[in-house]
């Protein structure tokens, strides 16, 4: 993998110039135009969703510029990454709003889970640590896991609330909260984590994911291009199991009182 990254570094990298950036943007427009036509009524979140992508990746194009640049201290980097796990748990919080208290464990969640993954990639070897690859491989293990962190947090909080009668029926029985939940909790855990393995059994099938398409563009050896994707991709899976299994158990605690009574998630006002 060493051998792949330096050739990265070689390799001349894209020139895509902003005639081309529009040009890519025909199908955003033809996109809106279906929706239009079918009177879907998404052709405002299209717009909406393109144009915020652009305004925030030039943002943050700009900002990666002071971050990775070659006299950067490496604290800037680090910096970067606990601000992303914050956002990331910001994220995780607004979209599962009817539980409470869900901040602090999704930003404990994803920082267990991507301090492990971190600490393999850094710890064997895979890059050097420096700011060019500490930004970019915590953004991509952080970006991959948040949807299953949603779903986990979502799915637990609804299972509980739709299965309540049975949870409180084991409650009056004697059995403590983590045992009421565990069925219902099996499940949602479950459906969290089956997108990303489902993404996992289709690669190479039918999409070339992202890392190993950036390396091949490069021109690094295919092999090479495999054995950092296949190293990539463990740790993703591995992390978006961690993430949900703490996630979706600590959910189910919060809508738990000590005195082992379920609390119902609060509405969320839609």
């Amino acid at each position: 993998m060493t051998g792949a990254m330096s050739t990265v570094s070689a390799a001349t990298g894209p020139d895509v110039s902003v005639v081309g950036v529009a040009a890519s943007s025909v199908l955003i427009v033809i996109a809106a135009a279906i929706s239009w036509r079918e009177r879907l009524g998404i052709e405002r979140s299209i717009a909406w969703a393109a144009i915020r992508a652009t305004v925030q990746l030039l943002a943050i194009g700009s900002a990666l510029g002071l971050v990775l640049a070659d006299d950067a201290p490496i604290a800037w980097a680090w910096a970067w990454v606990v601000a992303m796990v914050l956002i990331g748990g910001i994220v995780v919080s607004r979209r599962v709003p009817e539980v409470p208290g869900l901040l602090p464990l999704a930003c404990g969640a994803i920082s267990v889970a991507l301090g492990t993954s971190l600490a393999v990639v850094f710890g064997f070897g895979m890059y050097g640590l420096e700011p060019r690859t500490l930004v970019p491989t915590a953004g991509m293990l952080l970006g991959n896991g948040i949807g299953s962190t949603v779903l986990a947090a979502r799915r637990t909080a609804t299972a509980i609330d739709e299965h309540r009668d049975q949870v409180e029926v084991r409650l009056s029985l004697g059995q403590t909260g983590a045992d009421a939940v565990r069925p219902h909790l099996r499940d949602a855990l479950v459906t969290a984590n089956t997108p990303q393995i489902e993404q996992t059994k289709i690669v190479g099938l039918i999409a070339l994911p992202g890392t190993m398409t950036g390396l091949l563009l490069a021109g690094v050896d295919p092999l090479d291009a495999v054995l950092v994707q296949l190293a990539v991709m463990f740790l993703i899976l591995g992390g978006v199991a961690i993430t949900s299994v703490i996630v979706g158990r600590g959910v189910a605690r919060l809508l738990i009182t000590p005195d082992q009574r379920l609390v119902r998630p609060r509405p969320t006002g839609g």
